[in-house]
């Protein structure tokens, strides 16, 4: 059902609750991540898989980085829940893919 209150805020331009929609530029945090992720990917894809997940390891570390320093209105999709557990499930990943990736002994 549709509220009035949906309707308002609909014409307004904002989301539930009087929270603006985000902007283009406000998912920049995520597309930098999306990038070193993809550079990481293309990286392992090209053969050499150790250095390519170490590169999205620190594209993960990056997203946690990005999380802790900037506010939820401005992370974009990087807010996904409180950013306590935001910061530490992505830290963590991120520190974890790369010393594992870095701790693989070559062949």
């Amino acid at each position: 059902m549709v509220t009035r209150r949906d309707r308002v805020a609909a014409a307004s331009g904002a989301g539930h609750y009087g929270v603006a929609v985000p902007g283009r530029g406000r998912q920049l945090p995520f597309a930098a991540v999306l990038v070193v992720g993809g550079a990481g990917l293309g990286v392992a894809a090209a053969g050499a898989w150790r250095p390519g997940a170490v590169v999205m390891g620190a594209g993960v570390l990056l997203a946690g980085v990005l999380r802790l320093v900037l506010p939820a209105r401005r992370a974009g999709l990087l807010a996904v829940r409180s950013r306590r557990l935001d910061v530490t499930l992505l830290l963590g990943l991120g520190a974890a893919l790369v010393v594992l990736a870095s701790s693989v002994p070559a062949p």
